[in-house]
């Protein structure tokens, strides 16, 4: 079907010459003309297909570069701060001048003369204290920048100001090829491209309800792949002891992009969060949706400003993970 001169050889177009004399040859061009449009839809269609994964490539690229931006800051300021603590030399000792040459006579004699019989040589404890002073100021001066060292890298506090909550528009959803019980959805979060993730919901029956609704994304966790497909985010689910599951939904007139806020706990997100601090696993026992199917940090809502409150669609005191 690729090659419309293949398709379309003499015998065919003489068969259609005796079926029907008059029109056969406007049918044989028609025919070439659809193949030959058809033909060009696929590969228009091909071609889009390449375009998004390029953009998903391309977004991905972006992000590698704002870690590697950010992780040569960090060093930057490691080394600036190591340089700092670094204590100075120590100071020399200059040596002392060489004498003139004296007579051994006279010098004998004034030796004699000048200095008692019993006096000692000066020792070497006053060199000692002085270089144990010294050391007492190097020290000093020492501990200042080791406490403004610390204050640098201190870990910011512990609260959901931390999380980088956006609500995201499910844009497909499918059945992840390697795993019955997930799921992989494209969601846009108002970014140049979507974002790919993997999430538990493979064990509801009709995942194409789910396309085209909103969602809540945690977006600053590091991507990792699970089964084969990189997960960029994830997904807020209500969850009861008995198994049911449910999106977590902001309001109706939320657009993909919108900050998930909480009016107790301002702030601004981590750019990534970092695993060894575990911050997601920290706060998520404090997520909560309470008796009147309001999703909450402590007793605080999850808000989208202007636009109302985070709610479950149906579960009521509930956890979300």
């Amino acid at each position: 079907m690729d090659n419309t001169e293949d398709l379309f050889k003499p015998s065919l177009a003489a068969a259609l010459m005796k079926l029907d004399p008059e029109d056969g040859e406007q049918i044989m061009e028609y025919l070439k003309t659809h193949a030959l449009l058809t033909r060009e839809k696929a590969l228009l269609q091909a071609s889009v297909r390449d375009q998004k994964k390029l953009l998903v490539e391309n977004a991905k690229l972006k992000k590698d570069i704002e870690q590697l931006r950010a992780q040569l800051q960090e060093k930057h300021r490691r080394r600036s701060a190591k340089a700092l603590l670094t204590p100075a030399p120590p100071p020399t000792t200059p040596s002392p001048a060489p004498s003139a040459p004296v007579n051994p006579a006279a010098s004998t004699i004034g030796a004699t003369s000048a200095v008692p019989s019993n006096a000692s040589p000066p020792s070497s404890s006053s060199f000692d204290r002085r270089g144990r002073q010294s050391g007492r100021r190097r020290g000093e001066r020492k501990d200042c920048p080791i406490s403004d060292s610390r204050s640098l890298g201190a870990e910011p506090q512990l609260n959901v100001s931390r999380l980088d909550l956006r609500v995201g528009r499910l844009i497909s959803v499918r059945r992840h090829p390697l795993a019955e019980t997930m799921s992989i959805q494209e969601v846009d979060v108002g970014e140049n491209a979507p974002r790919m993730v993997v999430t538990k919901l493979g064990g509801a029956t009709h995942l194409e309800q789910l396309q085209g609704g909103l969602a809540v994304l945690l977006c600053n966790l590091k991507a990792c792949k699970i089964r084969g497909v990189v997960s960029q985010g994830r997904l807020l689910c209500c969850s009861t002891p008995g198994g049911c599951v449910e999106l977590l939904a902001p309001p109706t007139s939320s657009t993909p992009g919108d900050r998930v806020t909480f009016l107790n706990y301002p702030g601004e997100p981590d750019r990534e969060l970092q695993s060894k601090q575990r911050v997601w696993e920290r706060l998520q026992p404090d997520l909560q949706v309470d008796s009147r199917g309001v999703a909450n940090y402590k007793g605080c809502g999850f808000e989208v400003k202007g636009k109302g409150l985070c709610r479950a669609p149906s579960l009521i005191n509930c956890i979300i993970r």
